[in-house]
């Protein structure tokens, strides 16, 4: 990528646009020198969530994380196809809880598979208590009215 052109997913400037850092739209943002992108790029800074109705969508949200621990993705994907078009808030957090669970779905069939050759007892557990500090994590800042993005996750739904 030549660096006059736009980062992938961003819009370019207008070519009167000041030099700053503008927003990719996948939680990053890159600089802008004022006729061209640099290399220069950095994660956006949570954003509080600012519309709608706060308290239930923090509280939804909240449950997405925690009741997705509990009977795996089938809640997330319950709530990602009812809210995905009424709040960006809820189908951000679904989305997230949706592809995490799915994750720690294929981590456990991998997992099971190498219990023959015991080390995936080990592995198993060391699962089992990194999906809850996650998930609890991501829980804490649903509540917050933080967007969230969970580490190490295959993305299959945005």
């Amino acid at each position: 990528m030549s660096e006059s052109e736009p980062w992938s997913g961003q819009q370019q400037p207008a070519e009167q646009a000041a030099p700053g850092w503008y927003p990719t739209g996948e939680g990053w943002q890159r600089y802008w020198d004022g006729q061209r992108w640099t290399e220069h790029q950095a994660p956006l800074a949570p954003q509080p969530y600012q519309g709608g109705a706060i308290a239930n969508d923090t509280g939804t949200a909240v449950l997405i994380h925690i009741g997705g621990a509990i009977v795996g993705f089938l809640l997330p994907l319950v709530i990602y196809l009812i809210k995905k078009d009424e709040s960006p808030f809820l189908r951000h957090h679904a989305a997230e809880a949706l592809n995490f669970h799915f994750t720690v779905f294929l981590a456990t069939i991998v997992c099971l598979i190498l219990f023959l050759v015991i080390i995936g007892i080990f592995l198993f557990l060391a699962l089992i208590v990194a999906a809850w500090v996650l998930t609890i994590i991501a829980a804490i800042a649903a509540s917050r009215g933080e967007y969230y993005r969970y580490p190490f996750t295959i993305r299959v739904v945005s």
